[in-house]
């Protein structure tokens, strides 16, 4: 098993409309979808969807949408024997979609706030066994500090999702904690301390993480693409810019999701760090052209068509 997905599962309800609705406003939707979310769970379908097995660990309730949670991991081809039954109840995302894929998303947590140190332990076998393990934050920050420590002592690359962003951003002695760190434009803000809009300002986040400790750094902008920096020795140019991909996009959700799952199948096949990035700009241009979030995630066999286009 060579990528291995520790953290956040939720069970989204999702609904569509023309626009946003404002404060204290009512809108009457288009549709709406229910299905896998959580961005641990929305990593490792997109691995398993692109050609790569993924093992994933986390924690649901014992309740209608825990059982809904596991057919579905099932069905995107992730077995969900390593999910917990916890006290609390599974975590729900509620999602609104506007027009060309705008969103806003409240997730109540559930029983991802109870993911802890001891689901590290329970995954150790296999991370000893992984080339890549994926974390992010919507569980407790200490679980994705055992889990990189963990991928670090095994040699496998540790990637970090840095959302949601806490207000006061994040030590540089947490960023040295992983080796690749993969926030979007509102979390490089947090971080840097300004909003990368463009092609410079996104080089410049990215150089700026990697000033404050992360080994390597990949800021996603959504259409505009998305600015790298790395001082890993081993990846050759120590930074670029990966322009986006052209597609009709109806919903983002998830999108940065597949990046990541994406870049974790490329990175361990080999793939140079460039071409990584690319591979996994092109999953996630996909996955917008299509509603919700796990079920977007597109095959190898269209991501491929999609980079030879």
């Amino acid at each position: 098993m060579s990528i291995v997905v520790i953290g956040s599962v939720t069970w989204d309800v999702a609904a569509f409309a023309s626009r946003l609705p404002k404060p204290g406003e009512t809108l009457i939707g288009d549709r709406y979808a229910v299905g896998l979310g959580g961005k641990g769970a929305n990593q490792a379908a997109a691995a398993a969807r692109l050609g790569q097995p993924a093992r994933f660990f986390g924690r649901v309730g014992d309740d209608g949408f825990g059982a809904s949670v596991r057919q579905a991991l099932a069905d995107h081809g992730v077995d969900p024997g390593d999910l917990a039954i916890d006290l609390a109840a599974t975590a729900l995302g509620v999602i609104l979609i506007g027009q060309n894929g705008q969103n806003a998303i409240i997730q109540a947590p559930g029983a991802n706030r109870s993911l802890t140190a001891a689901d590290v332990a329970r995954a150790a076998p296999a991370i000893g066994q992984a080339r890549a393990v994926l974390m992010q934050l919507e569980v407790p920050l200490e679980v994705s500090l055992a889990a990189a420590s963990l991928a670090r002592q095994s040699g496998a690359l540790a990637i970090f999702d840095p959302a949601p962003a806490p207000q006061d951003g994040l030590a540089g002695s947490v960023l040295m904690a992983f080796d690749i760190v993969t926030p979007n434009e509102v979390e490089a803000e947090t971080y840097c301390g300004f909003r990368p809009t463009d092609v410079e300002s996104g080089r410049a986040a990215a150089r700026r993480l990697v000033e404050l400790g992360a080994p390597a750094a990949i800021v996603t902008l959504g259409a505009g693409g998305a600015a790298w920096a790395s001082d890993m020795a081993r990846d050759g140019a120590c930074e670029g810019f990966q322009p986006a991909f052209k597609v009709a996009a109806i919903d983002a959700v998830g999108a940065g999701d597949c990046f990541n799952g994406a870049l974790a199948v490329a990175l361990t096949e080999g793939q140079p760090f460039a071409a990584a990035i690319r591979f996994a700009a092109a999953a996630a241009a996909l996955s917008t052209t299509r509603p919700t979030a796990a079920a977007s995630m597109p095959d190898r066999a269209e991501t491929d068509a999609l980079l030879r286009a």
